[in-house]
């Protein structure tokens, strides 16, 4: 069997960034699937599952209520390494396209107080798995530490 896309990335040389990991046609439409890398695999310690559930809540939630890219937001959902997530998003774009969107993601993020969208037992399916500061600590180290400071390295898979 043929090694899917995102398994020929080496891994050993991907830092924190925002990567284009594939385009698709559905129909006469394309579909872009960012890799959003929020820690260097393999050598920072994953983002543990409650602060991944957090952000995942919060950034669906933002998502889907941004008029300007909610018609466009087919899924946003972590990675199974747990080093980042996949958004996936109707239409052709490159990474520096989604800057701006991701800056008011994770500053929502990092800045949220309150209950967090979905976390009750009739909404979520493992509600009591959510670490808010946590995952606010994780958004603003991702915020400043690479969105603020995006360069051609980050933006682009390693060769």
């Amino acid at each position: 069997m043929e090694k899917i896309a995102s398994f020929t990335v080496d891994h050993l040389r991907l830092k924190p960034g925002v990567y284009v990991s594939r385009k698709d046609k559905v129909g006469e439409n394309v579909v872009t699937t960012f890799d959003l890398r929020l820690t260097t695999p393999n050598l920072e310690p994953v983002i543990n599952t409650a602060e991944v559930h957090a952000i995942e809540h919060l950034a669906a939630t933002y998502l889907r209520n941004d008029q300007a890219i909610s018609a466009k937001t087919i899924y946003f959902g972590p990675m199974g390494c747990r080093t980042g997530f996949y958004l996936i998003l109707s239409g052709d774009y490159k990474s520096k396209d989604i800057i701006d969107l991701l800056i008011g993601l994770f500053k929502f993020i990092a800045d949220y107080e309150g209950d967090i969208p979905g976390a009750a037992p009739k909404d979520c399916g493992n509600y009591l798995d959510m670490n808010l500061p946590m995952a606010k600590y994780v958004a603003r180290k991702y915020l400043n530490e690479v969105l603020l400071n995006i360069s051609e390295e980050t933006l682009n898979y390693p060769q």
